[in-house]
């Protein structure tokens, strides 16, 4: 085990021990009924919801590269529907970030460096042969407004969403945690 995940565990342990858990407890429900989709970048893991005064128990949180959904029956969209369906969601913000790691991606540089840490040809084409097209859906995207525009409309169209949820984009400086609104072009 590393020593990482050492330090990791007997935090945890202390964490366990003294009770330090008892000051964020909550339910699964949350309170503000506002479901995030958020970029994994480390920047947002503490200013996004100290900067939007958001509190533990307050809202869903969905996180990945680029915070962009990239299958409309894929995992992001699952989860969704099952804070809208399940815990009471009736607004989702789609929350991307200036100075993306997404902004401006190749596949074709990320597939490289998959083959420099061994993975073949053959588990490629293998996954190529299963109809995943690897290098469309490990693209990055150009502009990070209108990827969030996409994903905004990709939710607000998606047949399982109910026409009383309200979706919004919006563009955070993970520096400063300011937050602009994005508005769809008329």
């Amino acid at each position: 085990m590393s020593n990482i995940i050492e330090e990791i565990l007997e935090f945890n342990k202390k964490f366990v021990e003294n009770k330090q858990y008892e000051s964020y407890a909550t339910t699964k429900y949350p309170d503000k009924k506002i479901a995030v989709l958020s970029c994994m970048d480390t920047r947002l893991t503490e200013i996004l919801p100290a900067a939007l005064n958001f509190k533990n128990g307050d809202v869903k949180i969905i996180k990945n590269a680029g915070a962009v959904v990239t299958h409309p029956f894929g995992s992001v969209m699952r989860s969704l529907l099952i804070a809208i369906y399940e815990l009471g969601v009736e607004d989702i913000l789609v929350i991307g970030h200036h100075d993306c790691g997404m902004q401006g991606m190749e596949a074709s540089k990320l597939i490289a460096k998959m083959k420099d840490r061994n993975i073949n040809n053959e588990k490629l084409d293998f996954i190529n042969s299963c109809g995943i097209d690897l290098n469309e859906w490990l693209k990055g995207f150009d502009n990070v407004e209108n990827s969030i525009l996409e994903t905004v409309n990709i939710i607000k169209k998606h047949p399982l969403i109910p026409a009383d949820i309200r979706v919004y984009g919006f563009i955070m400086d993970p520096e400063t945690g300011k937050l602009d609104k994005i508005n769809a072009p008329a």
